[in-house]
């Protein structure tokens, strides 16, 4: 299965033209990802990224609820593991 998520541009590295690459936080693990496909993303926006490359920009509400999900969804994984240890 994959799974793209949300993270938070923090910083765009314009200087090739042919690459955009930007850094991005997912939870506070910083990633760079390629951004040279979406032209109006600016530092602050959400957007969705999968196996390096950013697929869409997202609005901050629907990235917010998403990321709460997810660790929503790793904190029952952890209590699920807690029980069998």
């Amino acid at each position: 299965m994959c799974l793209a998520v949300p993270g938070k541009i923090i910083s765009i590295d314009n200087s090739n033209s042919e690459l955009r690459m930007a850094k991005i936080n997912f939870g506070g693990i910083i990633k760079e990802a390629c951004i040279q496909w979406l032209d109006d993303v600016t530092i602050g926006d959400y957007v969705i990224v999968h196996a390096g490359f950013a697929l869409n920009k997202i609005a901050t509400e629907e990235a917010e609820e998403t990321i709460r999900i997810l660790n929503e969804m790793g904190d029952l994984l952890d209590k699920e593991d807690s029980k069998e240890n």
